[in-house]
């Protein structure tokens, strides 16, 4: 294993790890103390955060499979972009401070960046079997 994939599926299972944590708190501790709409933006995080979490593991399992490191770029944009996504909607929630908000389209941005980058290598790709 290479140290690019070895550090995809890290990130991924910590994210994935990490949402099922913040999923259960959003759930439990904060449903008495925001509003719904603030608990909303919550479970948005969780949600995006899990599916890129998922993703990640997939990169990481398709590199390590195809011995290919071309999917290493498109990997850092998607854990990159859901720590700043989804980052910023939990502090948004916790600190109660709107102007966080602002950075979620960055990370967002970051999400877009990777898919598109992974649909373009994988559109290109030939197997070499």
């Amino acid at each position: 294993m290479n140290a690019h994939s070895r550090l995809i599926l890290i990130a991924g299972a910590i994210l994935a790890g990490l949402g099922v944590a913040f999923g259960a708190f959003g759930s439990h501790a904060l449903e008495t103390l925001v509003s719904n709409q603030r608990l909303e933006t919550w479970q948005t995080a969780v949600r995006y955060q899990l599916i890129h979490a998922l993703a990640l593991l997939a990169i990481g399992a398709i590199q390590l499979h195809t011995l290919e490191q071309k999917l290493t770029g498109p990997a850092y944009c998607l854990a990159l972009g859901s720590i700043v996504f989804s980052g910023s909607l939990y502090a948004l929630v916790l600190l109660d401070m709107s102007i966080l908000g602002a950075l979620t389209p960055i990370g967002g941005l970051g999400q877009l960046t990777g898919w598109t980058w992974f649909t373009f290598i994988l559109w290109r790709w030939r197997p070499t079997r």
